[in-house]
């Protein structure tokens, strides 16, 4: 049995969703936990952790691609890992095309991440996609270090069972983490360095906990914790948009102004073919109530075009949402098939030159929307988040609380809150004149 040196460098690459970022950021820690450091900038590292994401067409073509690239001129490869959810629907026919790879580990199991490198190195090859619903987090190293803005993972899995998505089948049914684990772990986050968190789920607003209690009671817990100056939450689900975590955008200042809320469809035939389970008028019905608890609240969220069936007038219908509606941001994606999924075995699939149309009108639509919401801002007085520094010499660049990227000059340091007057807007940023020193 060929045995391997143990590794001294790694590098994770991670795709998709924030969620996904989390588990990437998370694994980083475990490996540095073992002594592996981060591989700089243009070498090449001992072990490379491919952190996949299965919602996009051809994802596992993807990470045989990228397999393929990380072979050396020599004819070696780093210690490859496969993580994610395309590990999770693949992971014995990964190791069976691809002889490179050491290690398959799903999204639930990479805590277990130590001990399979250890079998790689001995010159075994594993696959891990158990799914033991709270083992992972209470494995997980301390966070030590983080950026002013942190993810904090409070749900994971789904169980809506849109007809178009694999999660339920990679991330497993819905689960919260505990509300005492939860303070705990943004406190550290604190101490970490972090001003604002992002608690992330696949439906984030599902979570409940023992007792209960919904979502916007984490979140007042959270806003009383000292040095925790801004809180966000994502990916939520129209379903669980309760009356009290309307409340608390109207209740906790610390809750920033600003709902994701995917909608994928502007037509009720196409919503129900989803099984999305809302309909635009529930929907709308939402965003005026958010709108009454917080006026100044920008809103974002998903849409899919050419789902199976989708005639020209259902998509006009979803046009006609986004004008009425005025995003702030939004992610808008092709029908993509995915194996196994019920909209994979659907009548009248969408040619792709179809899709490829109506998505440029749609992302044309949503550019316009979102320039609109930030000329709309011009004027306004803001904190913004200095996240890091910009291109140009005493540049910063921050978040504002609609989630505006905004850049300005003067004298501040990565996670002050500066307050500053939003002067120039353009379709993905703005200028912001300092108005006041920071504070922190």
């Amino acid at each position: 049995m060929r045995r391997t040196p143990p590794p001294r460098t790694y590098r994770v690459k991670s795709f998709g969703c924030q969620m996904n970022v989390y588990d990437g950021e998370r694994m980083a820690e475990l490996l540095a936990q073992q002594g592996i450091t981060p591989a700089p900038e243009g070498e090449e590292a001992d072990l490379v952790v491919l952190n996949t994401c299965h919602i996009r067409e051809k994802a596992a073509e993807k990470v045989y691609s990228d397999i393929g690239r990380l072979k050396r001129e020599d004819g070696s490869a780093p210690l490859i890992a496969v993580a994610g959810c395309v590990a999770q629907a693949e992971g014995e026919e990964i190791m069976a095309r691809a002889p490179a790879v050491s290690m398959v580990v799903g999204p639930q199991a990479y805590h277990r991440l130590p001990a399979m490198i250890a079998d790689a190195v001995a010159g075994k090859r594993a696959v891990d996609t158990d799914m033991p619903a709270q083992t992972k987090f209470d494995a997980l190293p301390a966070r030590r270090k983080v950026g002013p803005s942190a993810f904090l993972t409070v749900q994971e899995g789904c169980d809506k069972f849109c007809t178009y998505c694999v999660v339920p089948y990679t991330r497993g049914a819905e689960v919260s983490r505990p509300f005492k684990d939860l303070l705990a772990e943004a406190e550290r986050l604190i101490e970490a360095g972090a001003k604002e968190i992002t608690l992330l789920g696949q439906n984030v607003n599902a979570w409940r906990d023992e007792g209960n209690c919904g979502l916007e009671k984490l979140i007042e817990a959270l806003a009383a914790i000292p040095g925790l100056e801004r809180i966000r939450y994502t990916t939520s689900h129209p379903n669980d948009m309760t009356q009290g975590l309307l409340d608390a955008h109207r209740d906790v200042p610390k809750l920033m102004p600003f709902l994701h809320l995917p909608v994928q469809s502007g037509n009720d035939r196409v919503l129900k073919a989803m099984n999305r389970s809302h309909t635009v008028a529930s929907y709308l019905e939402i965003l005026d109530r958010v709108r009454a608890a917080r006026p100044d609240i920008a809103l974002s969220g998903d849409f899919i075009v050419g789902f199976p069936g989708e005639t020209d007038a259902e998509f006009e219908d979803t046009l006609r949402l986004v004008e009425q509606v005025g995003y702030a941001q939004c992610f808008s994606f092709k029908y993509s098939a995915r194996p196994g999924t019920p909209a994979a075995e659907m009548d009248g699939q969408v040619p792709l030159t179809v899709m490829d149309e109506r998505l440029a009108r749609l992302q044309a639509a949503l550019n316009a929307s979102q320039l609109a919401f930030n000329r709309a801002s011009l004027g306004k007085t803001c904190e913004v988040l200095v996240e890091r520094r910009g291109k140009l010499q005493g540049q910063w660049l921050g978040k504002s609380p609609w989630l505006q990227s905004v850049h300005f000059t003067g004298e501040a340091a990565i996670g002050d809150l500066i307050r500053v007057e939003l002067v120039e807007a353009g379709p993905n940023s703005l200028s912001g004149r300092l108005l006041q020193p920071a504070h922190g």
